[in-house]
Parts: C-alpha cells; sequence; structure tokens
C-alpha cells in the first residue's frame, strides 16, 4: 500500500508531539498537563490507525470485488485490526 502525504504529516506531527512531552518531563512540568499531552498524542495516534485501515480497506476490497470475490474476510481483518489496536 501506498501511504500518501497526509498520514505522513500526522506521524510528524505525533513525534513533534512525544518529544515535545519528553521536554515538559525534563522541566518538570505538572504530570497533568503531562498526561494532557499524552491523552492527545493517544487520540491522534488512534486517528491515524483509522485512517490506514479505512485507506487500505477500500483498496482491499476494491480489489476483491475486482477478482470476483466477496469482501467479507478482508473487513474482517480490518475490524479485528481496529479492535486489537485499542
Amino acid at each position: 500500500m501506498e501511504y500518501n502525504d497526509s498520514i505522513k504529516n500526522r506521524l510528524r506531527r505525533i513525534e513533534g508531539q512525544v518529544r515535545g512531552v519528553l521536554s515538559m518531563m525534563e522541566q518538570e512540568k505538572d504530570c497533568r498537563d503531562v498526561v494532557t499531552q499524552l491523552t492527545a498524542i493517544r487520540s491522534a495516534i488512534d486517528r491515524a490507525v483509522g485512517y490506514v485501515v479505512g485507506s487500505n480497506l477500500e483498496s482491499c476490497i476494491r480489489e476483491e470485488i475486482e477478482k470476483g470475490n466477496v469482501p467479507d474476510k478482508v473487513i474482517k481483518e480490518a475490524v479485528e485490526m481496529l479492535v486489537k489496536s485499542r
């Protein structure tokens, strides 16, 4: 699967957020602020996972239909990936 710049940019932002949290920890910032940022990172990662699975699911379903197959297995695998990611 080819990944577009949008998802790569999302991950770069997340990377920056993680570096920011490390900096906050080094500066001994309040734990509530650190946890708030960690929660934002987790939310951003969850959205990135959803985007990757959704994009992949779409292309896999199209591929299965073109082959004349029913895409049920692909859909089930995608749902399992999302469940495991939580």
